[in-house]
């Protein structure tokens, strides 16, 4: 993939519909050669390509600054779990995976209470699905538990009055990461990983037709 080419929206679109289960790369991997970019390009496409590849790395150094700023603050951590996990709605591969294991579960107690968390089916015209297959929660739309959420946890970073302290641990983890996908020099992994990707999303969409 040439990274370069990639638009933030591209990346975006890209970090929802990843694979998000597979586990950080190793810390060794993780610290080691850090070089200076030598043009703009450079650092354009390495930014994007250490965020794409160490994702995972950077939501849990994020949300352990968050945990260090709140660790006398019970209700901001539990207002931070909150709000990571909304975050976490957003992309595709773990509301469906949330979704399947809390169903999963309901299964074992109450199966006509998890029929009713099913998705709707969605309508297929001549072979093909009628419209892009929207993402469903147990049964509700995703929107709805982003919302409630979201709604959740400012209520709770209102009354622990932890608000600004967040914003300040977040700038923080935001600009480690930054920093960090600037300077880090994309190994031959890294960019096997993205083919890896590319090709697992072409693989997906044509198994949908």
């Amino acid at each position: 993939m040439d990274w370069g080419n990639v638009t933030a929206e591209d990346l975006v679109d890209a970090l929802r519909e990843v694979d998000w289960s597979s586990p950080p790369r190793p810390l060794s991997e993780f610290f080691s050669r850090f070089t200076f970019p030598r043009s703009y390009a450079k650092w354009n496409s390495r930014l994007k390509c250490n965020l794409y590849y160490y994702r995972t790395n950077y939501f849990i150094m994020i949300i352990f600054i968050l945990g260090l700023g709140f660790l006398r603050r019970p209700l901001a951590l539990v207002a931070a779990f909150l709000t990571a996990l909304s975050i976490a709605f957003l992309n595709d591969s773990f509301a469906g995976t949330f979704s399947e294991k809390v169903t999963r579960t309901v299964r074992q107690f109450s199966p006509h209470l998890a029929a009713k968390m099913r998705p709707p089916l969605t309508p297929v015209i001549r072979g093909r699905p009628s419209a892009k297959r929207a993402i469903y929660i147990c049964g509700r739309p995703r929107w709805v538990f982003v919302l409630i959420f979201s709604t959740v946890s400012f209520f709770l970073w209102f009354v622990s009055c932890g608000l600004l302290m967040v914003l300040w641990a977040l700038a923080i983890g935001l600009l480690a990461s930054i920093l960090h996908a600037s300077f880090r020099t994309p190994n031959l992994k890294a960019r096997l990983n993205t083919f890896r990707e590319e090709f697992r999303a072409v693989w997906r969409n044509y198994s949908e037709l």
